[in-house]
Formats: C-alpha cells, structure tokens, sequence
C-alpha cells in the first residue's frame, strides 16, 4: 500500500503493488553509472526532428484559430481524410474518413478505446507474448483476462545470426489458448521488440482462426511503413477478416514525432463507432494543431519522397549498428521491420559477484545484463523479459532490445562502448 495512506485511502488494485518496472530500473541505473553521459538506446524514441515540411506545417496550424481550439472529438476532417486517402490503396476500395477512421491521443490511447469499447470483466483477450507493456495494463483495467501465447525465438538464437521471421507462433497453442468466452486478439506486425513481420499466410492462419470463432483483432501496425520484406496488413484478406479488423496507426512512428500523441484507429463502421465512444469519454479530443500537422505530413510525404527515405536511412541505420555485433560474435534477429534489434548474449559471462541491487538480483538474466552494460559499458538497453510472464520469461532472458532509431554519431558512440563487452565474451 502507498506509504502514508490509511487503509480506507488504498490505492486501486489496478495500480497498487505493481513491482518496479523496466523504465525506471533502467533509468535509475542510468542515473547511478560512473559512465557519463551514458548512450540510450532502450528507449524507442527518436533522435532527430520530424522532416522540416511537417515541423513548418506545425508552426503554421500555430498560427490558426481554430487549430488552438478543440477538434472534434473523432479528429480533425482534414486529418481524417488524408489517413483514409493514404490506406485506401492498402484496402483496395476507398475508406469512409467520416465512419471508418477515428483519431486518438496517440496509438496507446487508441489501443485503450479498443479495450474500453468491447471489453467487459471477465472476457478474455489473447496477446503474443512478447508483448508491448501497455497492452497488460490497458486491458485490465477495462477488467479483461489476458490469455498469453508466447513466440518461440530460433533455436539456434544462440550460435547464429537468423531473420527475425524464425521467431514463430505455435498455431495448435493458439487455437487452443481461444475459447468461449475470447473476445479479441492483439496482434502487432511489424513486431516490437523483436522486429518480425508477420508472413501473409501466417495472418491468414490467424485471421480465419478468429473469423472462425468470432474474436475482434486488434492490429497494431504503429510501423506499418518501416518494413524491409513484404508487409501484409491483415485487414487488407478478405472481406469476412476486414470486418472484425481494428487497425492502429502512429504519427509519432511514422513522422519521427512520438512526443505529438497523435494516433489513428482504421476499421469497419460498426466496430470504430464504438470505438470513438470510448475515446470521446477518455479524453474527448486530440491535440489540435498536431493533428493539423499530420494532416500535411500524410498529403505530401508521397511528393516529398519520405515513405522510402525513411525505409533507406532506418535500414541504413540497422546495418550500421548491428555491424557491432557482426564484430563481436553475438548472434542476433535479423529485423523485418521497425527499428529495434534483439541481440542473443549468451556468450557474455556477467563476472562473478557482481554488487547488482536486490531488486535486479532477483529479476531474470537480462536485467542484470542491462544493469551492467550501463554501469560498465555506458549503454542503455532494454531486458526484454519484461514483455513477457514469468512462466515464459526463459524464451527470452539471453537476449537484449536495442533500439536504432538514433543519430548516426550516437551509433558509433554505442557501437565503440560495446566494444567494450569483447572482454566478457566466452564461446
């Protein structure tokens, strides 16, 4: 319980007792190295500006009444408009902006809506596991049972460098983890942490799994233009997957804005409508002159070349960081999409009796790695562990979660640190 608090003041179970999370382990760690300033590659935030027309589009819609003012609590029409222009090639058919597209403050808000729109206590909702953090807390507090599928990482993680597609879902454990009482499943391709892209016969399988049985999917494709193989986007299959199909989109993804909270639901009318609902009693509207923003970032990134260019530097940028491990000899997921890569550090031996804090002695391997690496090595990664349970925790211990999406010099910097680790490398 909250200390300082009387009992009567108990904080909900929705938030209370939840143990130290990986964010504030880290940072903490961070805060306490004698390696300064220490590299941050955990966090997936980015480090440079949105190009400069969406930033002048920005200041512009600054300058505007009307966009310092509430949007319509389902977003701004030109907003609307120009996400169901740009994803109606996708579909093949033109979407309605007005029934099939609702804003929200950013994709995790948007997932959330989802969650409070068709989740009621007791329904089951099915995640692969790992799994974006904010997944777990979202839906229980729309009092959903979470009924997780782990994807198994290749077998020989350990030894050789292999696609991120070798990270698999069992589909006899998937079909035996829906029941009754399953409502939805959330599924994310290109996928955070590990950067696979689901295969289209793999949607397929599970599109007509939940067609099937009646489950909504909920699709988080937050990097839907960051893909560097075939990206299928499962609502695009056919008609009967479309119509349970809720699909996230991101502008801090797609514009290199994660600070904007600007996010975007895609499905059929009779689920966003509700969807919308939910969103307009959670925060009513989104921000306004950002929405604007995105508005001209969808209208003219086509013209301005940006869709490829930022497929060509966030590539470039994967090459160039993982050419670190390449030299080390750590293995790792070759990444289909995003700009995160899960290296496998099995061959890293931590030393012996090493004074890790209580709190990261007791949590699985990778905590104590990420631990070290930033008190001796001066770099910030993420143990991915922490978008697991505890029963599947083992899948994944070995491995770390650095993300890319950095200034090249800050690359080097991490790539000339982790040089560092050679010393620690056992075969």
């Amino acid at each position: 319980m909250a200390t300082g608090l009387p009992a009567k003041l108990k904080p909900a179970a929705r938030v209370a007792g939840q143990r130290q999370d990986v964010w504030s382990i880290v940072n903490e760690a961070a805060a306490a190295s004698p390696k300064q300033p220490i590299v941050n590659m955990g966090q997936g935030f980015f480090g440079y500006n949105p190009p400069p027309f969406i930033i002048a589009a920005a200041k512009s819609a600054l300058d505007r009444v009307d966009c310092n003012q509430y949007s319509p609590t389902k977003g701004r029409p030109r907003l609307k408009k120009a996400i169901a222009d740009a994803y109606s090639p996708f579909w093949g058919r033109k979407l309605d902006p007005e029934t099939e597209v609702t804003i929200t403050t950013g994709a995790n808000e948007g997932m959330l809506s989802a969650f409070m729109a068709f989740i009621e206590p007791g329904d089951e909702v099915v995640i692969f596991e790992p799994f974006f953090d904010q997944y777990i807390s979202n839906i229980e507090m729309a009092g959903g049972k979470i009924v997780y599928v782990p994807m198994h990482p290749p077998q020989d993680g350990a030894t050789k460098t292999s696609s991120a597609a070798e990270w698999t879902v069992d589909f006899n454990e998937l079909e035996k983890a829906i029941t009754p009482t399953t409502k939805m499943i959330v599924l994310n391709t290109p996928h955070n942490p590990v950067g696979k892209v689901y295969s289209k016969e793999e949607l397929q399988r599970i599109g007509d799994l939940c067609v099937k049985h009646e489950v909504i999917i909920l699709s988080d494709e937050v990097y839907d233009r960051l893909y560097y193989v075939p990206f299928t986007r499962i609502a695009t299959l056919s008609p009967e997957i479309e119509q349970l199909t809720i699909t996230v989109g991101s502008a801090g993804k797609n514009f290199y804005a994660t600070g904007w909270r600007v996010g975007w639901l895609v499905g059929p009318a009779h689920l966003i409508q509700y969807v919308s609902a939910a969103h307009t009693r959670i925060c009513y509207s989104s921000v306004s002159p950002l929405q604007e923003a995105c508005a001209v970032g969808f209208e003219q990134a086509e013209s301005e070349g940006f869709w490829d260019e930022t497929v060509k530097e966030m590539k470039g940028k994967m090459t160039r960081f993982n050419e670190v491990w390449d030299e080390l000899g750590l293995p790792y997921s070759d990444p289909e999409g995003g700009y995160f890569v899960m290296v496998n550090t099995k061959k890293i031996k931590l030393p012996e009796n090493y004074p890790f804090p209580p709190h990261v002695a007791s949590r699985p391997r990778d905590f104590k790695l990420a631990w070290f690496l930033i008190h001796e090595v001066g770099v910030a990664a993420i143990p991915p562990t922490e978008f697991y349970t505890e029963p599947n925790a083992w899948l994944a211990e070995d491995y770390m979660r650095f993300a890319v999406c950095k200034e090249d010099e800050v690359l080097e910097t991490a790539k000339e640190r982790l040089r560092g680790l050679k010393k620690y490398i056992q075969e």
